[in-house]
């Protein structure tokens, strides 16, 4: 099947702290959507305009707001959305190697730590042999128990084949993964947090010698995938291309329904998050406001997304409502989809990274 290539030019912002409730094992079918608001005046299908950030209202319980206008005073946004996440500083920094394991011929591979937020965040690194700098690419990995996780644990596929490609691989454990910081609220939270690890990794890479700081990419799949809409929107220009594999939906409605809502093990997760932003049907401009969607008028840079017509876990229906919304924003867009791949890809995985690699080439070399 051939791709659909969207490179048009304009729009809003694209930023959205997605609900980041990672794509598990198959869960039970939702069935048919119920009818709720559209996501800040953008239909689940993705069409029309996206409003600015300066015309975006929060009507959450707490009673933030983050309406703005030349001359009138805002109140602070809430602190479980995307322009929450746009008016942070962020200061990655103090990047350290630690033991060095699973190196090959071809790069050294060492456990790793870096400082942002006030948090450390662990994660393992991939540096080719020879002579540097080179070219970087952030991993934002999908969904595994955190309790179980263990550094660097996934996406040990794309680590190996863009490293041996001449790019230094930074894998990024996230808060409260393997050695990270402790968070107690990331559930709570829609894991919002994560996109500050993957934002202050960058940002430690910049401050590396053996990296070229202008020319960083960013690679995440399932849950990650919808970290790499979040950090786009958050922080344009400084992941050059990013790409996305079997990514969760950029409405946060259809996130939290999935997994978490619809879920009764989760129920306690479930109340924390509507104390928080009300209920999708009570709450629409609350829930607009964590929906990377709402902002895709933000995006500045390329973005490549990977989906199987048989994913089990992330219907490849979420990657054309947002390759559709990407489009009305006008923003550069490539998407290819894959007959017969599940969510984990297998026979046309090579077919996947090659055409990663060479997008991520066009980008940062």
């Amino acid at each position: 099947m051939k791709p659909t290539r969207v490179a048009t030019i304009g729009g809003c912002l694209l930023m959205a702290a997605s609900l980041l409730v990672a794509c598990t094992s198959p869960a039970p079918s939702p069935g048919p959507s119920p009818a709720r608001p559209t996501v800040s005046g953008v239909p689940a299908s993705g069409g029309g305009p996206s409003p600015t950030a300066a015309q975006t209202t929060t009507a959450a319980p707490t009673g933030t707001s983050t309406t703005s206008a030349p001359g009138t005073s805002t109140t602070a946004p809430n602190p479980v959305s995307i322009p929450a996440l746009i008016a942070k500083t962020y200061d990655g920094h103090g990047l350290r190697l630690g033991s060095e394991g699973g190196s090959t011929d071809a790069y050294r591979e060492y456990a790793v730590t870096y400082q942002g937020s006030g948090l450390t965040i662990s994660g393992r690194i991939a540096i080719p042999r020879g002579r540097g700098p080179f070219p970087a690419v952030v991993t934002a990995h999908g969904y595994v128990d955190p309790a179980a996780y263990v550094n660097g644990q996934t996406m040990l596929r794309e680590r190996d084949y863009l490293a041996r490609h001449g790019y230094v691989v930074l894998h990024v454990d996230y808060r409260n993964h393997a050695q990270s910081s402790r968070d107690p609220n990331a559930d709570a939270d829609l894991r919002i947090g994560y996109t500050e690890d993957v934002i202050n990794a960058a940002l430690a890479l910049q401050k590396d010698p053996r990296v070229i700081p202008d020319r960083i990419g960013l690679v995440g799949r399932s849950m990650g995938g919808g970290v790499v809409y979040n950090a786009l929107i958050v922080r344009p220009g400084l992941f050059k291309a990013a790409v996305a594999y079997s990514p969760v939906s950029s409405d946060a409605v259809d996130n939290f329904d999935r997994w978490v809502r619809r879920d009764p093990a989760r129920s306690g997760v479930a109340k924390e998050v509507i104390a928080r932003l009300g209920t999708p049907e009570a709450q629409p401009r609350a829930w607009a406001d964590v929906s990377p969607r709402t902002f895709f008028g933000r995006i500045s840079d390329p973005l490549m997304i990977h989906h199987g017509t048989l994913d089990e876990d992330c219907p490849i229906q979420w990657s054309r409502d947002t390759v559709a919304a990407l489009k009305a924003a006008g923003r550069d867009v490539t998407f290819y989809v894959y007959p017969g791949e599940r969510h984990t890809f297998v026979g046309q995985w090579p077919l996947s990274i090659r055409r990663t690699t060479a997008f991520l080439d066009a980008h940062l070399r």
